[in-house]
């Protein structure tokens, strides 16, 4: 009975309170998933109580334990308790909407006017080095941080350097998790998790893991069986959003390999969207809208955004039921330290290729991502202040050398 109580407090609200919220976060919220999650719980739990700091707790644990962005899909739980399926929908449109509107007016107006490959935008791919390197070293001390993890990291970032392709990356996840239940099984500690309230049937939300999975078989089938770009570009963001451990960053390698491979961008051009995507609040995944623009327009913006998202609702809404039992299994637990252990080898050989590759190209290009790697480590400048003056100075070092 207090459980019930409990889960009807939580859900009542009102759509149009979830969406002003959500949509204050999104043109306020720097600083990248972390910083998210501090916005959202001073914001939803502090100001608001919609819910308490124990729910709070397992749903980003929820979260984190899930593929895609994890700041995304804790807002997308806290719009769904409050105001049910459509109020995940508001939270989600409402923090997306700010920075996935302005990168894909930063393609469109960047490209129309020919200005992507111009020499002072090489500040955007500098500045990328420096945020891309931040964010190897923060993960690799929450989740390399032993001699089993350290190693799993390492084989990952080789493989991935060696077999350059999607498969391979997916490949990697699947046999580090594998490798994770048998290395690090006892080093996971049990503990009795925090029950979160939901409503939602279990028969619902068995329908929407079906439809997450069946998506991810059928869309590349059905690539391969018509000429459709917009299949393609729909399969590939889907999939990314998908198969993404970790969110944020992580995203990059599968993204490029997706976008460049296929010949939809430069690598100059999507290095250029990753950087200008660090000075705008919200999400960093909106960087799909950025790609769909720059490779097929304003519908191309609008399919790449839906496509990196909706495995986020399918999996988030869907999983709510079960994720109290799951929580319990130690060797689920350690197959997660595998797979986490593997997305920071694949994120360490992204800063290797394409972002260090395509950006430093001479000690003046070092020095700034030295400096800039600085100014995010030791003085603490947010990601989006850095990555301005990177641009700054990238468009001074044009016009001197």
């Amino acid at each position: 009975m207090n459980q019930k109580k409990k889960m009807q407090v939580q859900q009542k609200g009102s759509v149009g309170e979830v969406w002003t919220t959500a949509l204050r976060l999104g043109l306020t919220s720097f600083g990248g998933p972390v910083a998210h999650l501090g916005y959202f719980r001073e914001e939803y739990v502090q100001r608001r109580q919609w819910l308490d700091e124990k729910t709070y707790a397992d749903l980003v644990a929820l979260c984190q334990f899930l593929p895609g962005p994890a700041s995304s899909q804790v807002g997308i739980g806290i719009g769904f308790m409050r105001a049910g399926f459509w109020g995940a929908f508001a939270a989600w449109l409402g923090f997306t909407l700010p920075s996935a509107l302005a990168l894909s007016l930063f393609a469109y107006f960047f490209q129309g006017a020919s200005l992507m490959n111009t020499e002072w935008l090489h500040g955007l791919l500098v500045a990328a080095v420096a945020v891309v390197a931040q964010a190897v070293w923060g993960m690799a001390k929450n989740f390399a941080y032993d001699r089993p993890r350290a190693s799993v990291a390492i084989a990952a970032a080789v493989f991935t350097l060696l077999v350059p392709s999607v498969f391979t990356q997916v490949g990697i996840i699947v046999a580090a998790g594998i490798a994770g239940t048998f290395l690090l099984q006892n080093t996971i500690e049990e503990k009795k998790p925090d029950l979160i309230a939901v409503g939602i049937h279990k028969k619902t939300a068995v329908s929407l893991l079906i439809s997450f999975l069946a998506l991810l078989i059928l869309l590349p089938l059905a690539r391969k069986l018509t000429d459709s770009h917009w299949i393609a570009l729909f399969d590939s963001f889907y999939r990314t959003g998908a198969l993404v451990f970790g969110g944020g960053h992580v995203v990059l390698p599968l993204l490029q390999a997706e976008v460049v491979l296929a010949g939809w961008l430069t690598a100059d051009e999507f290095l250029a969207g990753y950087g200008a995507a660090q000075a705008v609040p919200g999400p960093l995944f909106t960087f799909a809208s950025y790609l769909g623009m720059a490779s097929f327009g304003w519908r191309g913006a609008l399919v790449a955004t839906i496509g990196i998202f909706l495995p986020s609702f399918l999996l988030v809404i869907g999983m709510f039921p079960f994720w109290n039992w799951l929580r319990h299994h130690p060797r689920f637990q350690a197959a997660l330290g595998g797979i986490n252990a593997a997305v920071v080898g694949i994120l360490l050989a992204a800063l290797y290729h394409p972002v260090w590759t395509k950006a430093v190209k001479s000690p003046l290009d070092f020095s700034l991502a030295l400096l800039a790697f600085a100014l995010l480590t030791i003085w603490k400048w947010p990601p989006w202040l850095v990555v301005l003056f990177s641009l700054a100075a990238g468009a001074v070092f044009s016009f001197v050398s």
